[in-house]
């Protein structure tokens, strides 16, 4: 399944709460996957994995004030 999101940009969510974010999913077998953000390559076990959400669009920000 993760196979398929190759390339993608996506969200990595782990079981702790934590997550990885802003980066590309490079490859992914049935032990590691792989995982490149801009400054970093990410080598993470699927053991330690909750879920994977591909990124399809930007959120847009909530605006402050009282704007007409």
């Amino acid at each position: 399944m993760l196979s398929a999101l190759q390339g993608e940009k996506v969200t990595i969510y782990f079981l702790d709460g934590s997550c990885l974010s802003d980066g590309v999913l490079e490859k992914a077998d049935e032990k590691f996957i792989k995982y490149k953000t801009e400054y970093q390559m990410h080598y993470v076990p699927v053991s330690s994995v909750r879920s994977v959400a591909l990124d399809t669009k930007e959120r847009q920000r909530p605006r402050m004030g009282f704007g007409q």
